[in-house]
């Protein structure tokens, strides 16, 4: 196995054994629903069985993780749970073009990182955050661009993983990390989610505050509105305009905004409505790129009924525990003590102790204060 990293910039009190349930501050975060598991999956799941199958199939993108990170990877856990990465690429190619962003060189980013541990029943699952502007070690990858060999690096932001090397850099990124083996990858790119977004009928949200933010391009006086796919994407990355101005104020902001595109999604009745349900996962389809285990219909129904299965009082959303980086205070650095902490819990199949998420910066932040309701 190999063991977690991280960057400590505070201890914290020794481990804890893990709680039965998570907190009640950690249970008012949870989700019914991760990113795409629902958004996506769930929605095949009106289409199960028909010859709309093989139009689907070919319409997601597969790329063989497996063959290309090889043997020196942490232990496979034979017990049935299951471990996911799941990230919003960035990229600035194509389509995603109009949609802004903070990275002027125009590099493929991973926006949004998420690692999603199932456990052994299949009836909880942990998802953990990591912001993208967190300091990490990042192994040796081999360059998209056909550049050879990125050397290692001790201390590089986790998205520019993505950028140098795109999901396999990122997966072994994040294997190096936490010491979890990745069985699955998942990424959704900008367009395909604003199109997701748009072809569900919008998203409604309601704002405390005004909204105004030049680098995503987002404007909103504080009420409800309901956003259309452009405007959700804005939402999702605007940074300066929110809390702190952090990745972590982002972050949160994320969480609030996923809980309202959950309650909408209850609100449509896609059965009743064949051919939205039909856009939707043709759409979904074509927005989301996995491992080739994962690349089609049957398998991805596999997991979203595995998903299906997890209650929402047993899904744990929480943030990598951090700190701000002292030498670079627009940078966080994970806490290693709280980090090990929570690797270890995940690794042993248990929820995440509220001791590892104490003193993290990520539970300061002030994103969700803006974002009230769906």
């Amino acid at each position: 196995m190999v063991p977690p990293s991280g960057e400590g910039t505070a201890p914290a009190p020794g481990e804890e054994e893990p709680q039965d349930r998570p907190s009640k501050p950690l249970r008012r975060r949870l989700l019914r629903v991760t990113l795409i598991t629902v958004l996506a999956l769930a929605l095949l799941l009106g289409i199960g069985g028909t010859a709309l199958y093989l139009k689907l199939d070919g319409n997601i993108s597969g790329i063989d993780i497996e063959s290309a990170l090889g043997e020196d990877r942490p232990e496979d856990s034979d017990n049935g749970s299951l471990d996911l990465l799941v990230l919003g690429s960035d990229t600035r190619s194509g389509e995603n073009g109009v949609f802004g962003g903070d990275d002027p060189d125009g590099e493929a980013r991973s926006d949004t990182a998420m690692v999603v541990h199932i456990n052994e029943a299949h009836d909880a699952a942990t998802v953990v955050s990591i912001p993208r502007d967190t300091l990490v070690p990042r192994p040796s990858c081999e360059r998209l661009d056909g550049g050879g060999t990125a050397p290692a690096s001790e201390r590089t932001m986790f998205n520019e993983a993505y950028g140098i090397g795109g999901p396999v850099c990122a997966v072994k990124t994040v294997e190096a990390l936490t010491g979890l083996r990745m069985d699955h990858y998942l990424e959704l790119d900008f367009d395909g989610f604003a199109k997701l977004v748009d072809t569900l009928g919008g998203v409604r949200v309601t704002t405390r505050e005004d909204i105004d933010d030049e680098d995503s391009r987002l404007r909103l006086t504080a009420g409800t509105h309901t956003l259309s796919g452009k405007e959700s994407l804005a939402l999702v990355r605007t940074r300066k305009a929110v809390g702190d101005g952090s990745d972590l104020s982002r972050i949160q902001l994320q969480h609030s905004f996923l809980d309202a595109l959950m309650r909408q999604i209850e609100e449509v009745d896609l059965l009743g409505n064949p051919k939205r349900l039909y856009d939707l996962a043709d759409t979904a389809t074509s927005a989301v790129t996995t491992d080739s285990d994962l690349a089609s219909v049957s398998k991805l129904l596999g997991l979203a009924r595995t998903l299906r299965e997890v209650d929402s009082d047993a899904l744990q959303l929480v943030t990598l525990p951090v700190g701000y980086d002292p030498a670079d205070p627009n940078r966080v650095a994970p806490l290693r003590e709280q980090s090990r902490q929570m690797w270890t819990a995940l690794r042993h199949d248990r929820p995440v102790p509220e001791s590892a998420i104490r003193d993290s910066a990520a539970e300061e932040g002030g994103g969700d204060q803006l974002i009230i309701q769906g």
